[in-house]
């Protein structure tokens, strides 16, 4: 796990990543969550965009060799496209689910079989949809070599489901070094630190609670 406090400022700047402790959002499964991450800002950055491929030319060395690239659909597409262009390898995606027509591709491009791949996504939550992706091109049959993300938010239950999977992972930077810039920033108040560690040991049990104290408010 890399902790890059410069990215974790850029992610901040550009509201790539929010954090709204009194204001939650509500995530694609319902979950309501203190901090909110969309990379896709940063592809409006020309200067960050290519900070973060910097990067992660620098941090491909730390996984085994790979000659493919595969990003994850959509998110994980751009920043996979702009580092297999910066390595010069092949690239290709992997859909979350088959297209519903035409040749109902799950994975567009090509990966030859017995491949070496190294997976792009953009954010690490779960990991469930990065390692949806990883199960999809092992079943070509190719070999991947592990995910590189630019940021996660540092749940056990990702860490966990990598390990079961036996698929190892590198982020660019994190939940804790993001509220750690935030905090020297002071873009969120010192009493929110213990309302963000809570979320982050258990975000479930930290929506429920939210939404529970909702309920009884305007009862």
């Amino acid at each position: 796990m890399i902790n890059n406090q410069i990215l974790a400022s850029k992610l901040l700047e550009t509201g790539a990543v929010r954090i709204q402790p009194d204001n939650p959002f509500t995530w694609a499964s319902g979950l309501r969550s203190p901090i909110y991450c969309d990379n896709r800002v940063l592809l409006s950055h020309p200067e960050i965009r290519t900070y973060v491929i910097d990067l992660m030319a620098k941090v491909v060395k730390d996984f085994e060799f790979f000659d493919t690239i595969a990003g994850v659909a959509t998110a994980g597409i751009p920043a996979g496209v702009l580092l297999a262009d910066r390595l010069k390898l092949p690239f290709a995606y992997v859909r979350s689910k088959p297209k519903e027509h035409g040749r109902q591709n799950l994975i567009e491009g090509h990966i030859r079989e017995h491949a070496k791949v190294l997976v792009i996504e953009d954010l690490i939550s779960t990991g469930m949809s990065s390692l949806q992706a990883v199960e999809a091109v092992r079943k070509i049959p190719s070999e991947v070599v592990g995910v590189l993300a630019i940021f996660q938010y540092d749940l056990a239950k990702a860490k966990q489901a990598f390990k079961e999977a036996i698929c190892p992972y590198i982020t660019l930077t994190n939940f804790p070094t993001v509220l750690k810039v935030a905090m020297d920033k002071k873009l969120i108040e010192p009493h929110h630190m213990e309302l963000l560690s809570q979320w982050s040991h258990d975000p479930i049990a930290w929506s429920e609670q939210y939404l529970s104290s909702q309920t009884s408010m305007s009862q």
